[in-house]
């Protein structure tokens, strides 16, 4: 799969367009794709973030949080990326809500933006709250307006939007909504980013009984159910996130259950990672 194109929206963020005529035909909200940057490499799971049907490409954006997204971001346009199979997943289920919050975390935004803008276009007001860490690291700002009724910005250190976490501002939302001071119930919270982050935003909305949506993120390797590698459990039952997700609701997610399992491989992929620095 050729790269068209490639723009860093930090050191850290890197952005892909990627020729794959057959994937962004089909391509959809909350559908993702599984690729191997180098023949002999390992399967990354990245959600599809933007889609051209007429180029024949799909966006990716990904953070470089180990050796593999590492290597995947050596790459350069006229590169070509070994092998990408997709789209993946259940597409995000659009219609009948009239008011919908959004709420996304760091490189999560990126997979939010597909959501958010699908729900715009069905009629939806949509409310997106993001978040980030600092102001540089904040990422589809202006992409995020156009298709959000209201963009709430808070980051960690404060030096864009307001200091705090995502979960400050939904918390005033809906504590207005509580005191009849909004004019529209909220009917859903569609939540992506870190699991930390997706457990406190479920906690909050659900305590005041709006339904929850979460796209997780858990070990992914072949994408088409058949390893089992990405399993969790929802509603006291286990689930495969690739081909039953990677959207669930949120009151029924194991969140503990998921947090360990992604530490399964940390001091492995530490380690790789160090190799890798003193090559």
């Amino acid at each position: 799969m050729l790269i068209i194109s490639k723009t860093y929206y930090s050191p850290e963020v890197v952005r892909m367009e990627v020729e794959a005529p057959e994937v962004a035909a089909k391509a959809a909200a909350g559908q993702f794709v599984i690729l191997i940057p180098k023949e002999g490499g390992e399967r990354i799971p990245l959600t599809i973030a933007d889609w051209n049907k007429d180029r024949g490409t799909i966006t990716l954006i990904f953070q470089k949080v180990g050796f593999s997204t590492n290597t995947l971001s050596f790459l350069e346009p006229g590169d070509n990326i070994a092998h990408l199979l997709g789209p993946l997943g259940k597409p995000t289920h659009i219609n009948g809500y009239s008011e919908v919050i959004c709420v996304g975390g760091g490189v999560g935004i990126a997979e939010l933006y597909p959501v958010a803008r699908a729900f715009y276009k069905a009629g939806s007001r949509v409310t997106s709250i993001l978040g980030a860490r600092s102001r540089g690291l904040l990422i589809l700002e202006d992409a995020m307006r156009e298709v959000s009724k209201e963009l709430i910005i808070v980051t960690d250190d404060g030096s864009y939007g307001s200091k705090g976490l995502v979960t400050d501002p939904l918390k005033g939302i809906l504590s207005s909504v509580e005191n009849s001071t909004h004019n529209v119930y909220p009917e859903l919270v569609y939540a992506i980013g870190p699991v930390a982050m997706m457990q406190a935003v479920a906690g909050l909305s659900l305590g005041y009984g709006i339904k929850t949506i979460v796209s997780l993120n858990p070990i992914m390797v072949d994408g088409t159910g058949m390893c089992g590698a990405c399993r969790c459990t929802v509603h006291g039952k286990t689930a495969f996130a690739c081909v039953e997700g990677p959207e669930f609701d949120a009151s029924g997610v194991d969140f503990e259950e998921l947090k360990t399992r992604l530490k399964t491989y940390r001091r492995k992929e530490i380690r790789i990672n160090d190799k890798a620095g003193q090559l």
